[in-house]
């Protein structure tokens, strides 16, 4: 399609593009039912079987190991910041928090509402955007659980190896870079993840579990807000957003088509190489904001050398059908956001209007 815009949106996301021709070929009839799936019974056979072949398809795409559950919550990651302290942190023990940037100092702060907490680790403050080192992180006696952000979309920075915490519960936010790379889910306890940026559709937030941890949330919290609710129920205790996680289900089955996480990996590094070799080829006309080490195969982040040229870029960028390059207003600047389902050619045409701007420019 032509008149496709290269989107580097930050979430809601680009999705690909057969996957929306699929939604849209059976948004009026799903499956010869004579219905669409967003008018369907939640206790339909139709439902329940995308229900649990969505779940599924998680546990095959992260090789998850037995004894873990796939969950279907709403209210987005911000929802979770909350849940997991009032599901996990018990009177005399400590929410531990890598405090990585943005998005994992919201998660402390959530937590604080809920009982004691402990910054583990933080970032430097001066200098380039960077995340805490593994071996920085101090675990408390009484840790209930340690808490790490993969990846900061606003800042631009990643972890794609993560701690070992023996007998205490890693739990990830990995809402912007889960089945973007390869690593080992069974380090952790609980992951979440909001779907908008590698899963689908806003609406539907992925939680993975470990049933053994959650087996019987305390009997104070609200029924909605429990885990067990969702574990005891397979996520169908109420009207589930049904149409977002039949999204999911085909973002998932494409992922699988086109090979899976180490393609979906060596694909984010090929396509995020070409943008970040503007950058550093540049002789200083383009300067990423995050320390090299830590960057990000998701969101890139950098900026111009005055506010001038970067008012002209985003001008000249969206007439030229780029999308979203404008930075998160905490941080400013530029940012493209390379999610899964942006295609290699979007990230070469950035490449390449990046080179002519400097031309014209420099």
């Amino acid at each position: 399609m032509a008149n496709r815009a290269y989107n580097f949106n930050a979430g809601p996301a680009a999705l690909p593009l057969e996957v929306l021709q699929q939604a849209q070929e059976e948004i009026v009839d799903y499956g010869g039912i004579g219905m669409s799936i967003m008018e369907i019974s939640h206790r339909s056979k139709q439902y329940e079987q995308i229900n649990d072949e969505t779940q599924q398809l998680v546990k095959e795409l992260l090789e998850l190991p037995s004894g873990y559950k796939v969950l279907f919550l709403q209210g987005g990651a911000s929802t979770q910041f909350a849940m997991v302290p009032m599901n996990l942190l018990a009177p005399g023990r400590k929410g531990a928090y890598v405090l990585s940037g943005s998005w994992a100092d919201k998660a402390y702060k959530e937590a604080k509402l809920f009982g004691d907490t402990y910054a583990a680790a933080a970032s430097k403050e001066e200098g380039p955007l960077n995340l805490p080192s593994l071996d920085e992180i101090q675990l408390p006696e009484n840790a209930a659980y340690l808490h790490i952000t993969s990846n900061e979309t606003i800042a631009g920075t990643q972890y794609t190896t993560f701690p070992q915490t023996g007998s205490v519960p890693l739990i990830g936010d990995m809402s912007s870079d889960i089945l973007s790379h390869r690593f080992d889910a069974s380090l952790f306890s609980l992951i979440y993840a909001g779907a908008q940026k590698n899963l689908g559709p806003s609406g539907v937030t992925l939680v993975i579990v470990r049933e053994d941890l959650v087996k019987e949330s305390p009997k104070t919290i609200p029924t909605m807000l429990r885990y067990d609710t969702y574990v005891k129920n397979n996520s169908l205790y109420n009207t589930p957003p049904v149409y977002s996680v039949y999204m999911m289900n085909l973002v998932l089955k494409w992922i699988q088509r086109n090979g899976g996480i180490d393609a979906m990996e060596k694909m984010n590094r090929e396509k995020t190489a070409l943008i970040y070799n503007a950058i550093d080829n540049s002789g200083g006309f383009y300067e990423g904001m995050a320390v090299k080490q830590d960057r990000s195969i998701m969101n890139i982040t950098f900026k111009l050398q005055s506010d001038e040229l970067e008012k002209k870029f985003i001008e000249e960028s969206a007439a030229n059908g780029f999308v979203g390059l404008k930075g998160h207003r905490s941080v400013g600047h530029l940012r493209a956001s390379t999610y899964n389902a942006v295609p290699y050619e979007s990230c070469k045409a950035l490449a390449d209007f990046m080179a002519d701007f400097q031309r014209r420019n420099g």
